[in-house]
């Protein structure tokens, strides 16, 4: 009997049939072949300290490698444990973390180090770490795979680009239900963390050179343009509030190259998430 992967269901999409064994195995030779030859170095991969690895996926979360490495390097500089971040003013978090984007993030994981800091490090156990803020499902199995050594399925926009581009080449709005099995059966259970950092070399090495095979995922949409979004006008108040200390509405937004509409409704969103307080008119970054 073949084995094979899919959902069930009415409407589910018919089965993947799973690579066989020798299949497999020249899938792996290739992958990890490639990383022997070509492997990327990071800070991250030198450590299997779990703090630092959760540092370095939160921090990768739609942001380029290039980018993370010197604000991970800094930040663990300063929060080399989560009770240093956990006890650092909102003023300091913001500014090691400008740059990255996405300041919801920093505030999510210095949720996280006083949970972790309280319970005594971080849990190994994948319910546990979900329950942390700001902690999904990929980060939480990165987490395990590449600090505890776990052969958990994991799948972020490289895996699933090799995958695509192996296993489903003629196959379009691929969901990751079905990607995911075949994952499960090709994975290097002795070693999983080489096994993923190999993936997601190669991912980056295929897009690079035969374009993005993510283009066939049911998951895939393109980012929207930064130039004017809201993230970028977010952004722009809270480096505002960091260089002032405090400002009235009026400041903010005369300082600013939106309108007065918009950065009130960011305002009024930092202000729900805790990263701004607002007292009589004037606003500061949050505790």
């Amino acid at each position: 009997m073949s084995r094979r992967g899919g959902v069930g269901g009415e409407n589910a999409r018919p089965e993947q049939p799973l690579p066989g064994d020798a299949e497999i195995e020249d899938f792996r030779a290739l992958v990890l072949g490639r990383y022997a030859e070509r492997g990327r170095a990071f800070p991250w991969r030198e450590t299997r300290d779990p703090w630092a690895i959760l540092v370095s996926e939160v921090m990768l979360q739609q942001t380029q490698t290039e980018r993370v490495v010197p604000k991970y390097l800094a930040w663990m500089e300063a929060f080399p444990v989560p009770g240093a971040l956990a006890d650092a003013p909102l003023a300091e978090v913001l500014a090691l973390w400008s740059g990255l984007g996405y300041n919801r993030r920093a505030l999510a994981l210095r949720s996280a180090a006083a949970e972790i800091a309280a319970a005594g490090g971080v849990p190994d156990d994948e319910e546990a770490l979900l329950a942390l803020p700001g902690v999904g499902r990929y980060t939480a199995r990165a987490v395990l795979a590449f600090a505890f050594g776990r052969p958990v399925v994991l799948i972020e926009t490289n895996i699933r680009a090799v995958y695509l581009h192996h296993f489903f080449p003629r196959n379009e709005s691929v969901p990751d239900s079905l990607i995911e099995p075949v994952i499960a059966a090709t994975m290097s259970r002795g070693d999983p963390r080489t096994w993923y950092y190999a993936l997601m070399d190669y991912g980056v090495e295929l897009k690079r050179t035969l374009g993005n095979p993510n283009i066939r995922s049911a998951h895939y949409a393109k980012q929207s343009p930064f130039a004017d979004s809201n993230r970028r006008i977010r952004g722009a108040i809270l480096r505002e509030l960091g260089s002032r200390g405090r400002a009235g509405g009026d400041e903010i937004a005369a300082a600013l190259p939106f309108s007065r509409e918009r950065v009130d409704g960011a305002l009024a969103q930092l202000i729900a998430e805790g990263f701004v307080a607002e007292s009589g008119g004037t606003y500061r970054l949050g505790d």
